[in-house]
C-alpha cells in the first residue's frame, strides 16, 4: 500500500536505514487547509517505518517550524538523514522564512537536527549553509521569487574525511535556458559549511534542479532531480516533466545536466532511489495528481530499477503501483 495519510497531504520525502527498519522522512501539511498549494508555507516534517519500504507505520511530526523571525520561522522543507562516525544520526533540513503572508518570495538555508535514535530529534541554532552570492543567484537579484538555496543532500567523500552537500539552487550569471545548478557545499565535521562553486554549468534547460540525489546503480554514478512543465525553458521548454536523471562522472560530478533524461514524468515527483533488503535499487516519488487532476499526496510504492545494458541509462522495470 502506498503510504499516505488520511488528513494530510504527504509529498517531498527522503529515507534512512538503521539495518533493522527504514526510516522515512516526509514534508506534510493538513488537508484542512483547503487549497493544496498552500501546504508549501505550512509544511512540517513527519516520520514513519517500514521493514519492507511497503508497509508504514506513522509517528507523526517530529520537527516544528522555528520561532518568529527565526531562519525557519514558516516552514521546514526537504532534506537528507545520514549517520556520522561519532554516533549520531544527522538530519539536515530546509528552513523557509516567507517574507509576507500575501507573496510566495521567501529565503531558503539550511537547517541541522541531531538523534540518536532517529525518532527524537533536537535542532542545532541555525541557520548552517546560506547561499554564496559570489556564484549563486540571491533574493532580489532577478525576477525569481525566492532565494533558492534547499533540499540538502549530504553524504561522505571517499575515506570520509570530508563530507559533500548537493543543494538546489540558481546561478548567479545572465544566462538563457535557465539558471537552475548543482549548488555545492563542503564539511569536514557534519557541523561547519563552506559554500563552493556550482558542480553543473547554467542553461540547460531547468530553472531548478529540485530534491538532488546522488547513487552508484549497477556500477554507474547518476543524479536524481525534478523539474516540472511549467520550470523548463530554452530547447526543453515544452517538453514533459517530472523526475530526471543526468551523468555524473562521480559522487561528487562533475554533472551534466544538458544529458539528463526523464524517468518518470509527472505526476510523479522528487523520486528517491533505495537499496531494499535484497539489495536491488528500487523508485519511490510522491504523487502529485490523482483522479480529476486534485491532489493526491501520497508516496508510491518502491519500483524496481536497473541501468539498461544498452542505452545505459537508468530505467524502472515496473509501472508505479498503488
Amino acid at each position: 500500500m502506498a503510504f499516505r495519510l488520511p488528513d494530510h497531504w504527504v509529498w517531498d520525502f527522503w529515507c534512512a536505514d538503521d539495518g533493522d527498519l527504514f526510516h522515512l522522512y516526509f514534508l506534510h501539511a493538513p488537508k484542512s487547509l483547503g487549497d493544496p498549494d498552500l501546504r508549501h508555507r505550512n509544511a512540517r516534517i513527519g516520520h514513519a517505518t517500514s521493514p519492507d519500504l511497503v508497509n508504514w507505520t506513522s509517528h507523526g511530526q517530529i520537527l516544528e517550524a522555528g520561532e518568529p523571525g527565526s531562519f525557519d520561522d514558516t516552514a521546514t522543507w526537504t532534506g537528507s538523514v545520514l549517520l556520522g562516525p561519532d554516533g549520531l544520526w544527522r538530519m539536515y533540513y530546509t528552513g523557509s522564512h516567507f517574507l509576507s503572508a500575501d507573496s510566495n518570495a521567501n529565503i531558503e538555508t539550511v537547517g541541522l537536527a541531531v538523534s540518536s535514535d532517529l525518532y527524537k530529534w533536537t535542532k542545532r541554532p541555525g541557520p548552517i549553509c546560506v547561499a554564496d552570492a559570489r556564484w549563486y543567484e540571491t533574493y532580489g537579484t532577478s525576477s525569481w521569487p525566492e532565494e533558492a538555496w534547499r533540499d540538502p543532500w549530504v553524504y561522505p567523500a571517499a575515506g570520509g574525511a570530508e563530507w559533500h552537500m548537493l543543494l538546489t539552487a540558481r546561478s548567479n550569471e545572465a544566462v538563457d535556458g535557465g539558471r537552475g545548478v548543482v549548488a555545492h557545499a563542503t564539511s569536514t565535521d557534519m557541523e561547519t559549511w563552506t559554500a563552493q562553486p556550482p558542480l553543473s554549468a547554467a542553461g540547460a534547460g531547468f530553472e531548478h534542479l529540485e530534491v538532488l540525489q546522488v547513487a552508484e546503480v549497477d556500477g554507474q554514478w547518476v543524479a536524481l532531480f525534478c523539474c516540472d512543465a511549467p520550470k523548463l525553458t530554452g530547447a526543453r521548454r515544452g517538453q514533459q516533466g517530472g523526475v530526471w536523471v543526468m551523468p555524473a562522472e562521480g559522487p561528487a560530478g562533475p554533472f551534466d545536466p544538458a544529458a539528463a533524461y526523464l524517468l518518470a514524468p509527472w505526476p510523479l515527483y522528487a523520486g528517491r532511489i533505495v537499496r531494499d533488503r535484497a539489495g536491488q535499487w528500487v523508485f519511490l516519488a510522491f504523487e502529485a495528481n490523482g483522479i480529476g487532476a486534485s491532489f493526491a499526496g501520497r508516496i508510491t510504492n518502491p519500483m524496481p530499477m536497473h541501468i539498461d545494458s544498452a542505452s545505459r541509462r537508468l530505467v524502472l522495470d515496473a509501472e508505479m503501483a498503488g
